[in-house]
């Protein structure tokens, strides 16, 4: 008669393979955000955005403001394709944001739009 050991069963977790997968999925969409050229800061009274555009000048790139919603994009006719829209967390003050182009760098300055209260106060009669 013959003894051998075995090794106690191990549990593996159903959901490990798919969190590995999940997990690497999210490392590659990190890394490529961070390689894509773009950096933001969120500040108290301001967003700060710097986006790499080399090769283009002032005259090729157009800024739109909508509500929460900025978009850049290259004109047609740019020595490089460039369009995005970034959306925020709350209104774009257009009169007081700013668009600098410096060294292949837009830096844009986006302020954040205070609303206003409309509450309206009632007297008691």
């Amino acid at each position: 008669m013959f003894f051998a050991t075995t090794t106690p069963a191990v549990r593996r977790s159903v959901y490990g393979p798919a969190l590995r997968s999940l997990d690497r999925f999210l490392d590659d969409a990190v890394s490529a955000a961070r390689s894509a050229g773009t950096q933001f800061r969120d500040e108290d009274g301001h967003w700060e955005l710097s986006i790499d555009v080399p090769g283009v000048t002032r005259e090729q790139l157009a800024i739109a403001i909508e509500g929460a919603t900025v978009k850049v994009q290259t004109v047609e006719g740019a020595p490089r394709s460039y369009r995005k829209a970034y959306e925020f967390a709350q209104d774009v003050d257009t009169a007081a944001s700013s668009a600098k182009l410096e060294n292949g760098v837009l830096t844009l300055r986006l302020a954040k739009l205070v609303p206003e209260s409309k509450a309206a106060t009632l007297a008691i009669a």
